[in-house]
């Protein structure tokens, strides 16, 4: 079982006693040294334990992953079939918040079963001829068993959209749409996403009834407590200028890049020049893939090479340093990946190396974050430097410079 990560989170000063949940899941919670709710559990609860249709707004790593689990194991009953599923985006996040099912529901005897790609069917199989009363699953591999009549969804009376937005760009939605005409009319439904773009609004007004909206979104996006830092060079210095940051900041390193193949090259550069690395992405066997994270939030390894898989939904501890080796493709998985450090109240730094080429990108990231990102350089690098005058968001102009550190 993959275990609940410990980080620090925003809470407020309420009690979960206040929010309607009975002694035993209170029990659980205090068993696993939760004290005070996040702003995303205190909203949500009361709603989802009021069976509520809801939309939940919210970053990565504010808590909401146990804001619906909790309310979903308190209305629940062992013994009737399945009856609440949860899709998730990736197997990363199904088999969290499988950790947290099991945690929470233990006093109620919740069972559930986790049906995710890259493993075995037949341990799945098994898992669903016992009766779970949850199932978490990834809506490729849920399709798989509904087609083979494994896996029955018509009785299912709670449903979660977790990471709604994520789902769209990994282009589950087709596959999300067919499992929902499986589905009863009758139902509740809560989705949670860090955005609402348009086909997740339209998503919402064809399978939600007058949902309550809950948002707690920080203003501009990007959490509190990150340091952004620009690295312009020019194509030949990025590599150069990743060995550079590496060996300034010692700590906890996530590096993203964009493609699988360059994601173990990069990889291989790294082990060659002696640093402790792993890397992750959706090529790789999913024990690959939990064992390469597992070393990552254990310290086995400092650095871990990853795509977006990583960028959201996974929660990993106090890690120092994103690096951008290559920048995002929107300015959504640029705040995404950032989210990966400064959780809770933890400082954090998101450096990203590009190139010339790349100037619009960091524009449209510019505005969304209402900041200039500070230009920055490394010892032994030359940086590419910006001759033309831009427009300050505040609406003057100003001469550009390297700013140096």
């Amino acid at each position: 079982m993959v275990a609940i990560p410990q980080h620090p989170v925003e809470t407020i000063q309420i009690e979960f006693e206040s929010l309607g949940l009975s002694e035993p899941i209170l029990k659980s919670i205090r068993r696993i040294g939760f004290v005070h709710p996040t702003p995303i559990q205190a909203k949500v609860i009361p709603v989802a334990l009021s069976g509520r249709d809801l939309i939940g707004l919210a970053e990565t790593g504010s808590g909401k992953t146990a804001a619906f689990c909790l309310p979903l194991t308190e209305r629940l009953t062992h013994g009737q079939g399945i009856s609440a599923l949860i899709l998730s985006p990736t197997r990363e996040i199904a088999l969290q918040t499988q950790a947290f099912l099991e945690i929470f529901g233990e006093e109620h005897k919740i069972r559930t079963a986790c049906l995710i790609g890259g493993v075995k069917m037949g341990p799945q199989v098994r898992a669903l001829n016992q009766r779970p009363d949850i199932v978490v699953a990834t809506p490729g591999r849920l399709l798989d068993h509904m087609e083979r009549g494994t896996a029955k969804v018509d009785r299912i009376h709670h449903l979660v959209l977790d990471e709604g937005d994520h789902m769209l760009d990994m282009g589950f939605m087709p596959q999300v749409q067919r499992i929902l005409r499986e589905l009863p009319v009758e139902r509740q439904t809560m989705m949670f996403s860090a955005t609402m773009p348009p086909p997740i609004e339209r998503l919402a007004q064809q399978n939600m009834i007058s949902p309550v909206r809950i948002d707690i979104l920080p203003e501009g996006g990007a959490a509190s407590g990150i340091s952004h830092r620009l690295y312009i060079v020019e194509s030949d210095d990025k590599k150069a200028c990743l060995l550079a940051l590496l060996g300034q900041e010692l700590g906890s390193t996530l590096v993203f890049i964009r493609r699988k193949v360059e994601a173990e090259w990069l990889a291989g550069v790294l082990e060659r020049e002696g640093h402790p690395v792993e890397r992750i992405h959706s090529n790789l066997s999913q024990g690959e893939r939990t064992q390469a994270l597992q070393g990552f939030r254990e310290g086995e390894h400092r650095i871990l090479v990853a795509t977006d898989i990583a960028s959201r939904g996974i929660d990993v501890p106090r890690v120092r340093h994103i690096i951008n080796y290559e920048i995002p493709e929107t300015v959504e998985d640029y705040i995404h990946r950032a989210g990966r450090t400064a959780r809770g109240n933890a400082k954090g730094i998101v450096s990203t190396i590009a190139t010339w080429q790349d100037k619009p990108r960091i524009k449209e990231i510019e505005q969304t974050l209402g900041e200039e990102l500070p230009r920055c350089t490394v010892p032994g690098v030359k940086p590419y430097v910006e001759m033309a005058p831009r427009t300050s968001l505040a609406g003057g102009r100003k001469n550009l410079r390297v700013k140096r550190r």
